[in-house]
């Protein structure tokens, strides 16, 4: 298939954010396939991500958002490997879009592993003590602790959520295509969010 609907290429670029040609490349190896054509997509991001995740991310840009009404306030830290890419368009909406999610989603940590260990340990006591009153026997519990953490986790840590502008995908999955984009590794190295009277 050469020939593409540029009804298809719009559909596409909406759902992923991608420009016209990687679009219509993706489409004409999968035959108009929009969801073939996503999956395809998503992993040459994974792929590129995985290439590029040792390289060094000394360069990027902080960008704040203040939220209507001046309540609420972020700073980010993105961080790539050229100050060229730093200044993209790409990253740059990239880097809104992240604090606007920041603003509206309230995560505490970036990944799991910079949750501090006392907060999981205060989760797991409350969960154990719920599900030991509800009569379950101690294997269960284990099994339902697990998930129910890995939950909580997904819930507080910024890349595992739900990206804001499309809740198909996780801010991870988001920030592989950035990386893909732009070939570079891309991370979301700190942030901080400020609310009146918290």
């Amino acid at each position: 298939m050469s020939k593409v609907d540029i009804k298809l290429i719009q559909e596409l670029r909406e759902k992923t954010g991608l420009g016209m040609m990687d679009c219509k490349k993706a489409l004409v190896e999968n035959n108009g396939n929009v969801e073939k054509a996503i999956e395809d997509l998503r992993k040459k991001g994974a792929a590129v991500a995985a290439k590029r995740s040792d390289k060094s991310t000394s360069q990027g840009r902080v960008c704040s958002y203040i939220h209507p009404g001046d309540q609420i306030g972020v700073l980010v830290e993105i961080n790539c490997e050229t100050d060229f890419v730093a200044r993209t368009e790409a990253v740059e909406q990239f880097a809104k879009d992240i604090a606007m999610h920041i603003a509206a989603f309230k995560p505490l940590a970036v990944s799991p592993d910079e949750v501090d260990q006392k907060l999981i340990d205060k989760e797991k006591e409350v969960i154990t003590a719920q599900l030991a009153e509800s009569g379950k026997p101690a294997n269960i519990i284990e099994k339902i602790l697990e998930g129910r953490i890995d939950k909580f986790l997904a819930e507080i840590c910024l890349l595992k959520q739900p990206f804001m502008k499309n809740d198909k995908i996780t801010v991870e999955e988001e920030l592989k295509q950035i990386i893909a984009k732009t070939g570079e590794n891309v991370k979301i190295r700190r942030f901080a969010r400020y609310q009146v009277g918290e």
